[in-house]
């Protein structure tokens, strides 16, 4: 299976009249950009990709000429969980946009050592005490879900604990901590999106009747009954596959599908629960307007 065979077309969903559209960008990784009536919010934003040779020889830095030209404006940026392909560039985006962040503590602590203004920092952790936090930026209403991290790394999670001793930024890779873990949910122009960051949940604080899946291929095929649980638990109408790229390549090469990600054996799971959902995937920076 090549990422062409699962590219949703431009056109797929339909735009209701007398409304503007609601566009969804995939920005690789994980990363996605959801505009409505000119407010813009970013989830899991990671731009600056890393070759593996810099993962290993030295601590990271974004890469402000990519935030600059990949995420020139930001309302709000969210970090579901504090690994570096999910929030490396927040702090930078941040800083340059003026956006607020939503994060878990891990988050919040490195985005106060990089110099984000502390007013445009929600810890969500903080105010989350294991139930759903609802936050509104313009016209969405973002609720934030606990939820967990795929276990792909013989049973375990990658990198666990919290990001907390981040006074000598930047970090090393392995030194961003995985942190607390959410899903979002977004509500905006009768809508709800679902961004699931990590191929696993906690089935009991999914939200159901999700019109669009933002989901996390990753980590998939090491998470009991993955296909099963996610159909039942959000049972969404379309599902918008992401994080089965290569991120170790720069943006300019475009998206490269990873064989171990395993997407044909993905998607006759997830159709085999519901034949009738709309599944597919974008180019990298590709955009669908629902």
């Amino acid at each position: 299976m090549k990422p062409t065979d699962l590219h949703f077309a431009a056109d797929t969903f339909e735009v209701p009249t007398g409304r503007g559209p609601i566009t969804v960008t995939w920005l690789g990784t994980a990363g996605f950009a959801i505009e409505h009536e000119g407010t813009v919010v970013l989830i899991d934003p990671y731009l600056t990709r890393a070759s593996l040779p810099r993962l290993i020889a030295a601590p990271l830095s974004s890469d402000r000429a990519a935030v600059a030209r990949y995420a020139p404006k930001a309302d709000a940026v969210i970090a579901g969980h504090t690994h570096f392909d999910h929030v490396l560039d927040v702090p930078s985006i941040a800083r340059a946009t003026g956006a607020r962040v939503f994060g878990s503590r891990s988050c919040a602590a490195l985005c106060r050592a990089e110099g984000v203004p502390e007013a445009k920092v929600v810890d969500v952790e903080a105010a989350m005490r294991g139930e759903p936090v609802q936050a509104e930026v313009g016209p969405f209403t973002l609720r934030f879900i606990p939820s967990v991290h795929s276990a792909f790394m013989l049973g375990r999670v990658p990198f666990p604990g919290d990001i907390s001793d981040c006074d000598q930024v930047p970090l090393r890779a392995h030194r961003y901590r995985c942190g607390a873990v959410f899903g979002v949910e977004l509500r905006v122009a009768g809508k709800t999106l679902y961004h699931l960051g990590s191929a696993d949940l906690l089935d009991v604080r999914a939200p159901r009747d999700v019109d669009l899946l933002l989901m996390c291929v990753a980590g998939w095929t090491t998470t009991p009954r993955f296909t099963d649980r996610v159909m039942r638990a959000f049972t969404p109408r379309s599902i918008l596959l992401s994080h089965w790229d290569d991120f170790l390549s720069p943006m300019s090469a475009g998206a490269r599908m990873l064989p171990a990600m395993q997407l044909p054996r993905l998607v006759e799971g997830l159709t085999r629960v519901d034949p009738s959902v709309r599944l597919g995937a974008l180019p990298l920076l590709g955009s669908i307007s629902l």
